[in-house]
């Protein structure tokens, strides 16, 4: 399990384990704790490596890189900004189908 140091104190910081695209630029993600936000990405899109990203064909192709939602220009958001966004999903716990996640080869 990730653990982020704090002043000599471990603290634990969920990855994202599975992602579902919903509709314009908003993803269900779903963290190694079972926390699932669906995540506006739109605020995260505009210059630089998320330029591309405007283009929703584009942002369709992201993918789980073993700690955050990625896509293949190298544009990604951490996991922690991600698990601090507001919006959590509640109600019935469903697995997320159709899991996109890419293995990185270092």
């Amino acid at each position: 399990m990730p653990y982020i140091s704090m002043k000599n104190k471990n603290v634990y910081m969920p990855r994202v384990a599975a992602a579902k695209y919903i509709k314009n630029y908003v993803i269900r993600v779903e963290f190694t704790n079972g926390v699932r936000k669906e995540i506006d990405f739109k605020k995260y899109l505009g210059t630089g490596i998320f330029e591309k990203l405007n283009n929703i064909k584009n942002f369709k192709k992201f993918f789980v890189d073993g700690w955050t939602v990625a896509w293949e220009n190298g544009a990604d958001v951490t996991p922690e900004t991600l698990y601090e966004e507001e919006q959590e999903v509640v109600g019935k716990k469903e697995k997320i189908k159709n899991i996109k996640k890419k293995v990185i080869k270092k």
